[in-house]
């Protein structure tokens, strides 16, 4: 496993480190009419963060009733690993959790992590350029966590006027929520409750054996293939359909070239957005530095920063080991929806991660079929996770609303 994997890292950067993209902000302005075509008023929003990236963020501000005269509760809703805010409007007006949030009453804000396909700007560095791209894309999701997720809330706040918000978070953006208001803790006191759906965070218990095979490797996997210019992980929304014809799937081709489909399910792809056909459902694109965060985290069974190697940890953290984040500095009340068919999460993770939160509760999806993808994929996922998030939000916000007479 380990051999192949270096021989096939070996022809992929070859290859593939300068194929060209489409425009993300095509695909921004894409996901605006697509909302606006299921019957729903949306906005397209740039925002930019303190280390130069162009985010761009979707907005549902009411559903399918109108605009009312009363205050709409703020929800923002952030995307996993390779995906976008596409996610939340995959399966339709009657069961994405973006429409329904809508319908139920809440202005809705859906983010893009850096480097995305809606967020592919940066006010020094191009994406598509050969000497640049290793600049754009030398992030994972700390980054992620501690600059897009905290701006992007920030920006919903300043626009709305709300003092507080609901965040939702699928997998990795269940991630980048741990990180936020555990490296900033003021961040608990924006955040009026948190609804992570296979929130990766704690990974004692990683359940994939052929991807904690492969984390073994982790570190010579991304220094080879950054040393040879492999820092992308593409989008899969612009792909043509003849691939599909030609009996391979989308993320057979997340390299450019269906001959790098084996690299593709190394990397955990199939695992990570799922074996349906992903035309539409926002396969958004990463960086590898992303995917290789993880794998020291599997590898290492903890969850922590990311490891620059025993002499630049010293100098950064003062040890030779990266630090964990700190669970417990999250104050947030927070429920971690989680499924025992979760491939990517095991439930005793998750319950590990629950006792640490002073505030937390952890909900099991009664589905015992309910996979990872499912949070965002499922047409049951309606009645199975979203109509309860959407009344616990709602009491709490009652509650707050109420305290604050």
């Amino acid at each position: 496993m380990s051999w192949r994997a270096l021989t096939v890292v070996l022809a992929v950067v070859v290859s593939v480190c300068a194929l060209p993209r489409n425009s993300g902000q095509n695909r921004a302005t894409h996901i605006v009419d697509r909302i606006i075509s299921a019957g729903y008023p949306a906005e397209l929003h740039h925002v930019t963060t303190e280390d130069g990236y162009i985010l761009g963020v979707h907005r549902i501000p009411y559903g399918r009733n109108g605009p009312s005269e009363e205050r709409r509760p703020v929800v923002f809703v952030m995307h996993g690993l390779m995906g976008s805010s596409e996610n939340f409007i995959f399966t339709g007006s009657d069961h994405a959790i973006a429409y329904n949030l809508a319908d139920a009453g809440f202005d809705v804000w859906l983010g893009n992590a850096r480097g995305n396909v809606n967020s592919r700007g940066h006010v020094s560095f191009d994406p598509d350029n050969r000497r640049q791209k290793s600049d754009f894309f030398d992030y994972s999701w700390e980054e992620i966590g501690m600059i897009d997720v905290p701006t992007m809330v920030d920006y919903a706040l300043a626009q709305t006027g709300a003092l507080k918000l609901h965040y939702i978070g699928h997998s990795q953006g269940g991630t980048s929520f741990l990180v936020m208001t555990s490296m900033k803790p003021e961040y608990n006191d924006k955040i009026l409750t948190a609804h992570l759906l296979a929130g990766v965070g704690y990974m004692s218990h990683f359940p994939n054996t052929a991807l904690r095979a492969t984390a073994l490797m982790t570190n010579t996997l991304y220094s080879l293939g950054t040393s040879l210019g492999l820092y992308e992980i593409m989008s899969l929304d612009d792909l043509p359909i003849s691939l599909t014809r030609q009996g391979h799937s989308y993320i057979d081709n997340c390299f450019g070239d269906v001959q790098y489909k084996a690299y593709c399910e190394m990397l955990g792809l199939n695992e990570i957005v799922g074996y349906a056909d992903t035309e539409d459902m926002g396969v958004g694109g990463s960086s590898l530095k992303q995917f290789a965060h993880y794998g020291q985290n599997i590898k290492d069974r903890a969850f922590r920063r990311w490891d620059h190697g025993i002499i630049r940890n010293r100098v950064l953290y003062g040890s030779i080991t990266p630090p964990s984040y700190n669970l417990r500095l999250i104050t947030v009340d927070v429920t971690m929806h989680y499924t025992v068919s979760d491939n990517l999460l095991d439930e005793r993770d998750v319950l590990a991660m629950a006792a640490d939160m002073p505030n937390t509760v952890a909900r099991k999806v009664e589905r015992e079929s309910f996979s990872h993808i499912d949070f965002v994929a499922a047409l049951d996922a309606r009645e199975l996770v979203t109509n309860y998030i959407i009344a616990s939000v709602q009491r709490a916000d009652v509650a707050h609303a109420t305290s604050n007479q």
